[in-house]
């Protein structure tokens, strides 16, 4: 009997002690203990509880599908189980105020009547600080999604940068080389003028100097023959300096086209008679004749430019070819000269290019750059063919109008 009391005190001990809210019902679901926690936990006096409905502590608008849970639970065989957890269940207290709750259901018989006890925690603190947790992750989700997008236009600002700069520096290669070329087109165009007009001023000098020795009227033939020399050197530079103002009007632009119809043999016949002077002859092969429309000035020094070359270059007698189609016309520039290296072909049309065989006969190295320069003018092509030692023929098509 001592034992039996001392358990029944520890028991109240624990019972009334313990810190969470304990009630139990009976089997009409009233309630017949209460523990401290509890009364505390929903507002109620010592035993106030006691003989109330376990409904009373229900919030009103789940009142109907509680009974409902209560009848099942009366009318089945009851489980121990949790109830609650992961779910927003509500209490009610005596106020009338609402908290959040957790229910852990369990069940014992006594006097052959069904008891049920209810382990009753407040979780207003835990919601609260899930509440924060979300809203801590939403948080953090969006940082991390602004993150990832200031990451993203980060990057792609950098890509943009990078490739303005991989922009800039291809940009600047190119100025660089371009640079480069006019630097070297720059030395080319000193050491070809210098050499160019060296030349036909020493001449020029020379002759005026000797024309002041010969006073005497037998003189008179010496005196003629130099001041030829000096007509003749005035002519080259004059024909170097024609070249260099070509080559700024076509680079400019500023070189317009004025077609005019003429007869293609008289046109040539022309050409020709200018070469006169020269010891090699100049043969046209032309049957018939053609009318072309073009600009007569232009393609005129087109063909003067490439006979003077031919002629240059060659001792024997030069071929003036016309192989007509039907809306174009070819005029074929055949010499048996010194020929050009298949290296130097590759640079024939390049300003102030000369070839590797060709540095001690007069030149500008402008000729066959203008040439092809004119040529795009008038909508036809130039090519070259030639062989060291054995010739060259420069190949020009025109459209006939």
């Amino acid at each position: 009997m001592p034992n039996q009391i001392q358990a029944g005190f520890e028991f109240e001990a624990i019972f009334q002690e313990a810190a969470i809210g304990i009630i139990v019902t009976n089997s009409r679901f009233e309630m017949i203990l209460s523990n401290r926690f509890a009364d505390k936990l929903f507002g109620y006096e010592s035993s106030e509880l006691i003989g109330e409905n376990i409904s009373l502590l229900i919030p009103n608008h789940l009142k109907e599908r509680h009974h409902g849970h209560l009848e099942n639970l009366g009318h089945e065989k009851p489980i121990s189980r949790p109830m609650g957890i992961g779910l927003d269940l509500k209490a009610k207290r005596k106020d009338g105020s609402l908290f959040p709750i957790e229910i852990s259901l369990s069940h014992f018989k006594a006097s052959d009547s069904m008891h049920y006890i209810a382990f009753v925690s407040d979780v207003t603190l835990k919601r609260k600080v899930e509440m924060e947790l979300i809203l801590k992750n939403q948080q953090i989700n969006q940082l991390n999604e602004t993150l990832e997008q200031e990451v993203a236009a980060r990057t792609q600002a950098l890509q943009n940068t990078l490739d303005k700069l991989e922009v800039n520096a291809k940009e600047l290669e190119i100025s660089l080389e371009k640079e480069k070329v006019l630097g070297d087109l720059k030395t080319r165009f000193v050491s070809m003028a210098s050499h160019e007009f060296r030349t036909p001023l020493t001449s020029i000098l020379g002759s005026a100097t000797l024309i002041e020795k010969y006073t005497k009227e037998e003189d008179q033939p010496k005196r003629e023959q130099h001041i030829n020399r000096i007509k003749s050197s005035v002519s080259h530079l004059t024909e170097i300096l024609e070249e260099f103002l070509s080559v700024g009007k076509l680079e400019d632009g500023k070189l317009e086209i004025h077609p005019s119809e003429f007869s293609v043999r008289h046109f040539l016949l022309d050409i020709i008679s200018d070469f006169s002077t020269y010891q090699q002859a100049i043969r046209l092969e032309l049957e018939g004749d053609y009318t072309c429309v073009q600009d007569a000035s232009i393609l005129r020094k087109v063909i003067f430019n490439g006979l003077s070359n031919a002629l240059k270059f060659s001792q024997k007698e030069v071929v003036l070819r016309v192989i007509p189609q039907e809306k174009s016309v070819t005029l074929a520039i055949i010499d048996q000269g010194i020929g050009i290296s298949e290296e130097d072909q590759k640079h024939l049309f390049e300003r102030f290019f000369r070839g590797g065989n060709a540095t001690v006969i007069q030149g500008t190295g402008l000729g066959l750059h203008l040439v092809d320069r004119y040529m795009r003018l008038l909508g036809g092509k130039v090519e070259i063919k030639s062989e060291l030692n054995k010739g060259t023929e420069l190949r020009i098509q025109l459209p006939l109008n």
